[in-house]
């Protein structure tokens, strides 16, 4: 009774309410270059090849790595000293976000469908560059020696925020607006949710700084603009060192069996996620229905479910509650499978929701704590963009040719869900490897990841 009491008394701390914030500025882009997107693209009469290759934008969160360097140390003019390192960037990058979503609402797929492509890609890199700030001002909210007792907790809250964002606020309200009974034209939806991009910077303005003016000076190494230029060491401070400090501490093998885990992990739920809008409308369900059961109905139960996968997390350890994820993750989408043979039945639809977005929601708490512990106090943004970027290439980049397989499949959903249950198998023993070296790990360091 008493470690339950006191892991609820760890959630009434008020860092939390900033953490579900900013994970919903996080989740909410997703919305725009990918659920909206896709049902207009699909309205405009585009095929499921050309709907899953355009999703390839998406691999802008596979490669923020590149620029995260600057996120982590370039301070931006006039913004840093008002917001702060990470509150500035945030604040930058939605203001950007805004004008992009003005570009695409004044655009059309069938007329031009390049110039929808390109605004799109600059909300989806728009947002990958947020979520690196988000990612480190979320894990520097809180002390080195709260790492193990809180980051469980702050992750199940981030990823509750980010399916806020993603699912019921965002996705349901969007969606909704467009569905059959509002009829709101797909750039008038874009028009729409500015106004929810406007709330949530003030949301954010008004958010407490974790550091202190000398403390973000010693975090971002002093860098500003003018050194980019005149500082010839910039290039390995920014770049080189993040990356070499992580493999210092990890070691060569632990650090690329970490890497080689992530990327492995998520990617045959990817390969689902990317057509499951495209596969609920062929299946006959409406867009009233695809926005109250996936987005309203299954955002609430992901909110709810990250809550429970912090205790699991924290009972099990994070290398086995990731093993019992995976495993609960791929066999969830065989419910996928079984719902392209019934029909579009909403009590199924439901059951395989529940059971998805469980297995989901335990999954991505597990993997954020597995992040957040391995990432530096320094080179926060950076290490954390790394491996996030990582998971995310096989999630994105390879994740766009999942239409092309159905289309190759010949339309047969069935084996496509079953095939992206399989695909967790490598990932999961490559797991096992991984927690065997972590082991050894944490003897030499003498800390107790599981």
């Amino acid at each position: 009774m008493q470690p339950r009491a006191h892991s609820f008394k760890t959630l009434l701390d008020r860092r939390f309410i900033v953490a579900y914030i900013v994970g919903i500025s996080s989740g909410f882009p997703w919305v725009l270059h990918g659920s909206v997107l896709t049902l207009w693209l699909q309205s405009e009469g585009l095929s499921r090849s050309a709907i899953g290759y355009i999703g390839v934008i998406s691999a802008s969160y596979a490669i923020n790595w590149m620029w995260a360097p600057l996120v982590d140390r370039l301070k931006l003019p006039i913004l840093f000293h008002l917001f702060g390192q990470r509150r500035s960037w945030i604040l930058l990058c939605q203001a950007f976000l805004v004008l992009f979503m003005v570009g695409i609402s004044m655009s059309d797929p069938g007329g031009n469908l390049i110039f929808v492509g390109v605004c799109a890609l600059g909300i989806a890199i728009t947002s990958a560059t947020q979520d690196v700030a988000i990612d480190a001002y979320r894990v520097m909210l809180f002390r080195r020696d709260e790492m193990d007792e809180k980051i469980p907790f702050a992750s199940a809250i981030a990823t509750a925020g980010w399916w806020s964002g993603y699912g019921f606020i965002g996705g349901a309200i969007a969606l909704s607006l467009g569905g059959e009974s509002i009829g709101l034209a797909w750039p008038e939806v874009y028009r729409a949710m500015i106004l929810f991009v406007l709330l949530l910077m003030v949301a954010v303005m008004f958010s407490p700084n974790p550091l202190t003016a000398d403390e973000q000076d010693h975090a971002t190494g002093g860098l500003s603009k003018d050194a980019l230029l005149i500082d010839p060491g910039w290039l390995k401070n920014t770049v080189i060192d993040p990356f070499a400090e992580f493999f210092n501490r990890t070691g060569i093998k632990l650090g690329l069996g970490i890497l080689i885990f992530l990327f492995s992990f998520r990617l045959g739920e990817a390969m689902l996620g990317r057509m499951s809008l495209v596969f609920y409308v062929e299946l006959g369900f409406s867009t009233e229905q695809i926005a109250f059961y996936q987005k309203f109905f299954g955002g609430f139960l992901t909110v709810v479910f990250s809550l429970i996968g912090a205790f699991i997390n924290m009972r099990f350890g994070i290398i086995r509650g990731m093993l019992v994820g995976g495993i609960a993750m791929a066999s969830s989408n065989l419910l996928f499978a079984a719902m392209a043979k019934v029909g579009p039945e909403p009590w199924l639809f439901m059951l395989t929701l529940l059971i998805d977005n469980f297995t989901q929601a335990l999954a991505t708490v597990c993997a954020i704590s597995f992040i957040s512990y391995f990432s530096s106090r320094v080179f926060t943004g950076t290490q954390f963009a790394l491996m996030t970027s990582i998971s995310n290439f096989g999630r994105t980049t390879l994740a766009a040719s999942s239409g092309a397989i159905v289309d190759g499949l010949g339309g047969n959903w069935a084996v496509f869900f079953v095939i992206t249950a399989v695909m967790v198998i490598p990932a999961l023993l490559i797991l096992v490897w991984v927690g065997k070296m972590l082991k050894i790990y944490n003897k030499e360091k003498g800390e107790g990841v599981t």
